[in-house]
């Protein structure tokens, strides 16, 4: 299976833009983000008011600066591979383009919250 960027299914708001499909269970998405993008508010009322769902992805250019609820934070750079764990807020500094695989039922739950947040539920 593949797909070009301009045949998914495309989602924008204040910020960013992400075009996904779902193959297998996973969703496969590539995502914009504007400099100055702060995840922070989208993610009020999950647990730590923090994103629940696990991601695998790749940095295409930009960089994300990622807060986990540990208290930990590091930033993921253009040529980098990530894994972010349950328990994370990404924010970013500069533009960002970047490819993320996501459990779909998953990210889901997380989006239902994120869609309210964002006026849209």
């Amino acid at each position: 299976m593949k797909a070009a960027r301009a045949d998914l299914k495309a989602m924008s708001g204040p910020g960013f833009e992400l075009a996904s499909t779902e193959w297998g269970g996973m969703d496969a998405s590539f995502q914009h983000f504007d400099a100055g993008m702060d995840a922070t508010p989208v993610f009020q009322g999950l647990p730590d008011d923090a994103c629940q769902c696990p991601h695998w992805g790749y940095v295409i250019s930009g960089a994300m600066r990622v807060k986990t609820t540990d208290g930990a934070e590091e930033v993921v750079g253009g040529g980098e591979v990530y894994y972010l764990a349950p328990g994370h807020v990404p924010i970013f500094d500069q533009s960002t383009d970047l490819v993320e695989f996501s459990p779909a039922n998953e990210l889901a739950k997380t989006m239902e919250v994120v869609a309210k947040n964002m006026g849209g539920g």
